[in-house]
């Protein structure tokens, strides 16, 4: 190969190669330091191609998207030093990269260390501020937008942008929600049992005065009952003894053959009396007085 022509080809690669390490891209998800000599020089990259002098100048770069610092449970005493088991996430980006990498020195690790350590102290003071109902129920979050706005402050010195905070859910200890689980439980049974004996006691009442009704009913019911049969046999005498008197020989006649017809009811039917007696007066003709 010419010499000369060798001699381009390494001078266009040494170009290429000096070109590569003078060229760099900052994108829309990335921000960026330049450094001199380990010095920061510039922190306000837009996303763009950018130059650099090898050697002499160095790039670093850092996520810009949001990040998230998950906690796990941690334990904090109400108002009424009563233990509670918070679990609380953050949200948080980077918003002065200067300030993060020299705060920081540019590590996320460290970063969520250190958000952890502020969130654990505003939840300790919010929470012992409050008693478990409010904490559970009333103020929740009136608690977060504190937290939030305090974090944010707190961040702001590490050039952080804090976005939200959240508590995911706040429990009680498995000790303790054994313990108020157990009083629930001692407390509904005894309004049971109470509920239940007031219920034993109000059907015996009811049944005692069911049981005095029917028996004023049933005494009233016999009472009018006797009173009518009364009145029915009065009335029933009254016309018999008025029939009677209007022919006194017709009713014993009717009555001498109501008594043939019962004596006699059957051809077996066999009465052994003297022929002169009263039982026989119609069948001999005569009239007996």
């Amino acid at each position: 190969m010419n010499p000369v022509k060798s001699l381009s080809l390494i001078a266009l690669l040494g170009v290429v190669l000096l070109a590569s390490f003078s060229i760099f891209t900052v994108n829309e998800r990335e921000k960026a330091i330049k450094f001199r000599l380990g010095e920061i020089i510039r922190d306000d990259f837009t996303p763009g191609l950018y130059f650099q002098v090898p050697f002499i100048n160095n790039v670093r770069k850092f996520d810009a998207r949001i990040q998230t610092l998950d906690s796990g449970a941690e334990r904090y005493l109400t108002k009424e030093k009563k233990n509670v088991d918070v679990d609380s996430f953050v949200k948080w980006r980077i918003d002065d990269v200067a300030k993060f990498y020299t705060s920081l020195g540019g590590n996320y690790a460290r970063a969520n260390n250190r958000l952890a350590q502020i969130i654990n102290d505003f939840l300790r003071d919010e929470f012992g501020k409050r008693t478990i109902q409010e904490v559970v129920a009333g103020e929740r979050k009136e608690i977060m937008a504190i937290l939030t706005e305090k974090a944010k402050k707190e961040g702001g010195a590490f050039g952080l942008d804090i976005i939200d905070v959240r508590i995911k859910r706040v429990d009680l200890p498995r000790e303790v929600s054994n313990s108020v689980y157990l009083r629930m439980r001692a407390e509904r049974t005894r309004v049971a049992t109470d509920l239940r004996s007031k219920g034993a006691e109000a059907a015996e009442r009811i049944r005692a005065d069911a049981d005095r009704q029917r028996a004023i009913i049933l005494s009233e019911a016999y009472r009018d009952s006797e009173k009518i049969k009364g009145k029915g046999d009065a009335t029933s005498a009254d016309i018999y003894a008025r029939a009677y008197n209007k022919n006194r020989e017709f009713y014993s006649f009717h009555r001498s053959l109501n008594a043939y017809r019962s004596t006699f009811n059957n051809k077996n039917d066999v009465i052994v009396l003297d022929a002169d007696s009263e039982f026989f007066k119609y069948f001999s003709g005569q009239k007996q007085k």
